[in-house]
Formats: C-alpha cells, sequence, structure tokens
C-alpha cells in the first residue's frame, strides 16, 4: 500500500506527456468497437477529446508554473469531473410546436362585483363509436389505436378533469353506460336521449352532483314534426345553496332563489348539407321551447350547447344571432329577421361553401379573413315550396323566422387570437377530419349570463400537423368547446366592461 502511495506522488519528467498518456488510456477502446463506431458517434468522441484537450493545458499551465503533484491530482480530478458534466444530455426546451399543440384560455377583463355563481360548461361532440366505423374514410390518415374507444374515453375524461366542468353537453353518444360509469367516479350525473329511427347514438346531459340538482327534464324528438330523427334534450338544473358557516342551521331558499336556475339545451343538428330547411326547423323549434321553459321557470338563465352542423358564416347562425324586436326599433327588428327567401336552401348552413374551400381554410394564418356576407340586394331569390316553408318555418305562409330569446355567442363575447378565431370571433376550426376542417359547434347563453372565459380551440397548423383528429392527445374528431359563465343579479345591475380584453394564460 505504500509503494503504490508512493508511486502515486512521484512526479512525471514531463507533465503534459503523463496527462496525455493517462487520456490516451481513459479514451482507449478495442479496436473491432473502433470500426463499428458510426460517424455520429465519431463526431461525439471528437468533443470529448476537445474537452480533454481544454483540460489538458490547463494542467500543463499549471505544472510549469512550479504546481506540486498533489495539484496535478485535483487538476486531473477537476478534468474528470468536467468529463462527465460534458457528457450528460441537456435539458430540452420546449419547442415553438409543442407549445402550438396545447389550448389556452382567454380571459375577459370585467367587473364581476354584481355576480354571483359560476359554471364551467363544456360542449363536446364526442364521435360515435359506430359513427367512425362507419366512414373510415373520414379518418384514413389516424392510426386505428386512436380511434379506439377504450382509448378515446380515458382522454375524454382526462380533459373534463382539467376544465373542472360543472356542466356538460354531449353529442354523438352511442355508449352511455360506459360513459356513465366513467363519469360517475368525478363525481357526474347524466341524462340520455337516443335518436329515432335506426340510429343508435343520441345526447347526453352531465352536471356535477354535488353543485347542481335536475329539477326538469325534457326532450324534443324532431321526428314528430317530419323533422327527421335528430333529438334535443332540455334540463332544468338548481345550483345547490352554499351553508354559511355562521349560520349553519339556515336552509330555507333565498328571495333571490331564481337566479339558482338555469336552463341547458342540448342539440346536434342534422349534417345533410342541402336540407336547410330541416336544420332551420329543428333549430327554429328547440329555441321555442327553450323560451317556454325559460318563461315558465321565471325568465330563468338558458345556456345552449350543441353541433350545429351550420358555419359561422351562414344563414343560420344569423338567424341565431338575431332576436325579438326591441322597442321602438321596428325598422332594425326588420334588417334582424332571417327572410329564407333570400337564401338558397342547400347553401343556408354554409356547409357546401366550405367544403368546396376546405383546401383553403387547412391554409388560413394571420392575415386570413373570414367569408364576407352578401348584401341583400344583390341577392337573388329563391323559391322554396310549402314542404319546405312548413318545416324552415312552421306554415306555408311564412317567409321571415325570428325566436324571442336574446342570445349571445360564448366565444364572440371574448376576443382571442387571429390564429385561432375568424372574422365572427368564433373559433376557425372546431372538427377536422380528411373532408372536413371548420366549425361547427357552438356555445350560446343569454343575457342573464356573462362570459368569464373561453378555451380557445388549436391554431390551423397545429391542426394540420396532426394529420386528422381523433390524435394522440384529443380523443375525437372535434374540439370540445368550454366557457366559464357567472350569473348576474336579477335587476341586471353588474357593471360590464365595454372593452373586455383578451388575457391569454393558462394551457392546458
Amino acid at each position: 500500500m505504500a509503494k503504490r502511495r508512493r508511486r502515486r506522488e512521484t512526479p512525471c519528467s514531463d507533465g503534459s506527456d503523463s496527462l496525455a498518456t493517462r487520456l490516451n488510456q481513459h479514451n482507449r477502446r478495442p479496436d473491432s468497437c473502433e470500426e463499428a463506431e458510426s460517424q455520429s458517434g465519431r463526431r461525439r468522441k471528437a468533443k470529448k477529446v476537445k474537452t480533454f484537450s481544454a483540460s489538458e493545458t490547463l494542467l500543463v499551465q499549471s505544472e510549469t508554473t512550479g504546481a506540486s503533484s498533489a495539484s496535478s491530482r485535483y487538476a486531473s480530478l477537476a478534468c474528470s469531473i468536467e468529463l462527465r458534466r460534458e457528457a450528460k444530455p441537456r435539458r430540452r426546451e420546449p419547442s415553438r410546436r409543442g407549445r402550438e399543440d396545447r389550448r389556452e384560455w382567454a380571459y375577459a377583463s370585467r367587473d364581476l362585483s354584481g355576480c354571483g355563481d359560476k359554471v364551467v360548461f363544456v360542449s363536446y361532440n364526442i364521435l360515435g363509436v359506430e359513427n367512425a366505423a362507419k366512414h373510415q374514410d373520414l379518418y384514413a390518415e389516424v392510426q386505428p389505436r386512436f380511434l379506439k374507444w377504450r382509448r378515446r374515453k380515458k382522454l375524454i375524461r382526462e380533459e373534463l378533469k382539467l376544465y373542472d366542468a360543472d356542466i356538460v353537453c354531449f353529442q354523438e353518444v352511442d355508449r352511455f353506460d360506459d360513459l356513465a360509469d366513467l363519469l360517475k367516479k368525478d363525481g357526474f350525473g347524466g341524462v340520455y336521449k337516443a335518436r329515432t329511427g335506426e340510429a343508435n347514438d343520441g345526447c347526453a346531459i352531465f352536471w356535477k352532483d354535488d353543485r347542481l340538482t335536475l329539477v326538469h327534464q325534457d326532450n324534443i324528438e324532431f321526428k314528430t314534426f317530419g323533422l327527421r330523427d335528430n333529438v334535443a334534450q332540455l334540463c332544468v338544473l338548481k345550483m345547490k345553496q352554499r351553508v354559511v358557516s355562521n349560520s349553519p342551521a339556515q336552509s330555507s331558499e333565498s328571495p333571490n332563489d331564481q337566479n339558482q336556475l338555469l336552463l341547458v339545451a342540448n342539440i346536434h343538428v342534422l349534417f345533410n348539407p342541402n336540407r336547410g330547411d330541416v336544420k332551420l326547423g329543428q333549430i327554429r323549434l328547440l329555441l321555442e321551447k327553450a323560451h317556454q321553459l325559460s318563461e315558465i321557470w321565471g325568465k330563468i338563465p338558458v345556456i345552449i350547447g350543441g353541433d350545429l352542423n351550420s358555419m359561422p358564416q351562414s344563414a343560420i347562425y344569423q338567424f341565431l344571432a338575431s332576436s325579438e324586436e326591441p322597442n321602438g326599433y321596428s325598422l332594425l327588428w326588420n334588417l334582424l329577421q332571417l327572410d329564407i327567401q333570400l337564401h338558397d336552401r342547400r347553401k343556408i348552413s354554409g356547409q357546401i361553401g366550405c367544403l368546396s374551400a376546405n383546401s383553403s381554410v387547412k391554409h388560413q394564418n394571420r392575415n386570413s379573413s373570414s367569408i364576407k356576407w352578401m348584401p341583400a340586394s344583390r341577392q337573388c331569390v329563391n323559391r322554396w315550396n310549402d314542404d319546405e316553408l312548413r318545416l324552415a318555418t312552421g306554415s306555408e305562409k311564412v317567409t321571415h323566422l325570428q325566436h324571442h330569446l336574446d342570445l349571445c355567442s360564448a366565444y364572440f363575447g371574448i376576443p382571442g387570437s387571429c390564429r385561432t378565431r375568424d372574422n365572427c370571433g368564433e373559433p376557425l376550426a372546431t372538427s377536422y377530419h380528411s373532408r372536413f376542417m371548420g366549425t361547427v359547434d357552438y356555445i350560446w347563453h343569454t343575457k342573464e349570463l356573462v362570459p368569464i372565459r373561453v378555451l380557445e380551440t388549436l391554431p390551423i397548423d397545429a391542426l394540420n400537423r396532426t394529420g386528422g383528429l381523433p390524435s394522440k392527445k384529443w380523443g375525437s374528431d372535434h374540439l370540445a368547446l368550454v366557457c366559464e359563465l357567472a350569473f348576474l343579479d336579477r335587476d341586471g345591475s353588474a357593471e360590464i366592461a365595454q372593452n373586455p380584453v383578451t388575457n391569454i394564460g393558462q394551457a392546458l
């Protein structure tokens, strides 16, 4: 042992040669391994040799200035530490592409001093299992494992957890029992309405049991009105009273208890682009029923979620955005009414024009613009037969459509990024598969509710990179629409900022 210690302490005649020898021995490898080493491996080796040279130079300088053998050993140890540091892989910074694949919240700047309870509302077409199997051509670019329901339902559940959802409207549900059992674990209760006819899917509304209670349920079977096999749901939900800590015995309802009631409507409108008369008829009946129930329950707020199979630039969107005649503004009301004779029923949903220009939608960027409205003076008059008028308006003699709900679009109410929104303020795309990219999903609410935040969709380039939905991260060919809404006072006294500003923050 003493011999070994003396051997280490004996300085070499040439310090630089001894260090080079030690380094060569440290880096020596069998000839067979060196012959099999790849070009990338040789580049890594070159980097290490360069590091050795730098440390070697430092050591030679210390030895030539008369440093002790202990200094030499310390420098050698430092060289060894430097080698290990150089070999350690560097942490990767998140790429811009990775950031773009996340969805971000857009916030509105509002004075919420007069607002009451808040709810997080989700509308989500989750892609029926049988629909995916019947239309495999729509998912030719999607990996088969991404279409498996066992995988997709887990992604959907994780999404809802991230959103901390209170109310969820699902469309294209054909595994309701499976979905209900899964969401029950997270505290959700729900109701389901299947489509009539041969279709196996339908609509479902879920709510958090610890926050809301189902008070009333109603459904619409559009087949009863000659409007195909689609259905709609309407549920009156009641916010559960919060227990005040200093008066736990108080359980009676407050005078403003009506504020805590909410009507939720869920619909999946007919897809067929050529049947604009049926689409209009289905939406008209839903709005009439929602207004009726809202009045019965004390003019309670209304939220409508669903897949409307209509574009933001369409006449159907214009119809939803209109409302009853303001007092003393008959001229304005005449402009807001939808004159269906000015529209071709095959194009009234905006799908046909969008489908033909789908490639241009896929390449939209910051400078893109939405389709402009055509002035009425430039629109041609289209003939609707009596049957089409009856389906669309409810009467052969009515050509102007109107409704009595004062509706606002949740996404229109909060400005967002031009990379994810069109000129209407709606998302550029809520659905993407091999034959379509565009917006057909919406959240509408009455003015007793005010949006606090909405979840932005994905930019077009990020969607293009997926090759189509569902994907590794998203469990449907639609993106969920999510917003948080607050209840206003009954007298509407809450002061709301006139110019809401966007605050892009928490990402998902």
